[in-house]
Formats: C-alpha cells, sequence, structure tokens
C-alpha cells in the first residue's frame, strides 16, 4: 500500500523526474552532500549518481558547488524547484496517509506509530524529531 501511496504521489510530477530522480531529491533535502555519499546513501555506484545529479541539474532541480574546505570535492543541494517539487509529492503522499489514518481508531494510530518507529531502528533511519508524525496530536504515542 505504502508503493502504491508513493507512486500515486508522484504521478503529478511524473512528466518531470522519476522515482530513483526523486529519492535523490529526497536525500538532498536532508542537507547538501557529495556526490560519493549521496551514492552510497542511494546504493547506486558514482556514475549512476553522477548521471542522475546531471539530468536533476539540467531540470534545474539540484545544483553544484565546489566544497570550499575540500576544492577537489563538489557540493549538491537542492534549488527552490527541486525544493517545491519534493514538498509538493511529499503533501500529496501525506494527505493520503493521513486520510487512511484517520479512518483509524486513536488505540490504532498509537499502535501505528510505535510500529513504524520500531521498524525504522530496526532499519537504522534517524528518529524523526517531529512533535506528531502522523500530522494530529491525537495520534501521538504515549
Amino acid at each position: 500500500m505504502l508503493v502504491s501511496i508513493s507512486a500515486r504521489s508522484l504521478a503529478a510530477a511524473e512528466d518531470r523526474l522519476t522515482l530513483p530522480q526523486f529519492r535523490m531529491l529526497l536525500v538532498l533535502g536532508r542537507a547538501e552532500t557529495k556526490l560519493v555519499t549521496l551514492a552510497e546513501r542511494l546504493a547506486v555506484n558514482s556514475s549512476t549518481a553522477m548521471r542522475m545529479a546531471d539530468r536533476l541539474a539540467a531540470a534545474g532541480f539540484l545544483q553544484r558547488e565546489v566544497n570550499p574546505h575540500n576544492r577537489r570535492e563538489t557540493l549538491l543541494r537542492l534549488t527552490d524547484s527541486g525544493r517545491q517539487i519534493v514538498d509538493e509529492v511529499s503533501a500529496r503522499r501525506k494527505a493520503e496517509i493521513g486520510a487512511i489514518i484517520s479512518r483509524m481508531s486513536p488505540a490504532k494510530r498509537r499502535a501505528l506509530i510505535a510500529a513504524m518507529k520500531e521498524f525504522n531502528e530496526a532499519a537504522g533511519e534517524p528518529p524523526a524529531h517531529v512533535p506528531f508524525p502522523l500530522g494530529w496530536p491525537d495520534t501521538q504515542a504515549p
């Protein structure tokens, strides 16, 4: 279901980018990064990451900048257009997930939050530091 929701949320932007390209934008949305680090986070080789970055830069979604601390490195970061598309797709995904979750009882919502936190921990994801992870105060886990 989550894959389906993700695909639908990206559908409105699919004429502008692919799912792998969107994943790259999501990673860059957290912080600017080096190409090698970006490739590692996406589990692709550096040449694949470079081709993806080239396409996204040509489309105006990311920019390259020489690392001021190491001139041999290039840092990648989102442009305003890149940030906007990440925000739009994320908002659509959040709205659809929110609609589904709103049909659950408060107890089931709390159980879902607890399970998802455990899932993220097991996957090695850093914890989200947002006060209401599903958007509503009454869904907060105890």
